[in-house]
């Protein structure tokens, strides 16, 4: 079971595979059953638009299923991804009505969405919610200063060696698991979209992929599926010191 495929009830919020991480993790039956009443979902096919940036804030979300970028469009016309939004992150600002980035399914995508304003009167009512958005809020702050380090400061193999360690740390809470020794999971993001992200070649990427394989850090099963043989050989290599502190 991966990341872009979950399967889950549509009718039941108590079946979300996202329940215990999604900015409603702290509501009550009660609550849940309000939530129920203003939900609705929207699929889309992998390399399909969700939003784009600039356009009137309609809906805000939670991602159920699948894997989106986000991303920025410069004048003349490059792009850069600025952020991932997998199973369980919020998309859109309450408050705000205008979307910041341009969203893009990168798998076949299924959000939980939530007309803009209903929902803001809901949060208004129920401080819990807000909280939690804090918090999720938060720690997109703490990844996106990650990425900060990964993208300026390591090289290509810490690159790819961090990006495999977030992605099979974030599958293995969604299964509710500790990510271990063995661990394995599908890798959502095509090695093209991997590059674009990381800001390396794509020939890059598939070197140093095939790098990590050959020196048994990483195993692969076809082109998707990862397991991690040593979560502390695997940590080594993405330059990280283990104390929270730069590596000497």
């Amino acid at each position: 079971m991966g990341i872009a495929n979950l399967a889950f009830d549509r009718k039941s919020c108590g079946s979300c595979p996202i329940r215990h991480r999604a900015v409603c993790a702290r509501c009550n039956d009660e609550e849940l059953a309000e939530l129920e009443t203003m939900k609705t979902y929207r699929s889309y096919e992998a390399g399909q638009p969700v939003a784009w940036a600039g356009d009137p804030l309609e809906f805000v979300a939670s991602v159920v299923v699948g894997v989106a970028t986000l991303s920025q469009t410069m004048e003349d016309g490059r792009t850069q991804m600025v952020g991932l939004l997998l199973p369980s992150d919020f998309l859109g600002r309450p408050g705000r009505d205008r979307v910041a980035f341009d969203v893009t399914a990168v798998t076949d995508l299924t959000l939980c969405c939530f007309r803009r304003k209903p929902f803001e009167e809901f949060m208004a009512r129920t401080p819990h919610v807000s909280q939690r958005l804090l918090e999720m809020t938060l720690d997109e702050l703490d990844a996106a200063r990650e990425w900060m380090l990964i993208l300026g400061r390591k090289t290509a193999r810490e690159k790819i060696a961090s990006m495999i360690s977030i992605i099979a740390r974030r599958e293995a809470a969604m299964q509710k698991k500790a990510a271990t020794d063995g661990f394995g999971f599908e890798l959502p993001l095509t090695r093209e979209a991997m590059a674009n992200y990381l800001g390396l070649t794509l020939e890059t990427v598939s070197r140093q992929i095939s790098a990590l394989r050959r020196d048994g850090v990483i195993a692969l099963e076809g082109n998707r599926r990862v397991h991690i043989p040593s979560f502390e050989a695997l940590l080594h290599e993405t330059g990280d010191d283990s104390d929270g502190g730069m590596p000497a």
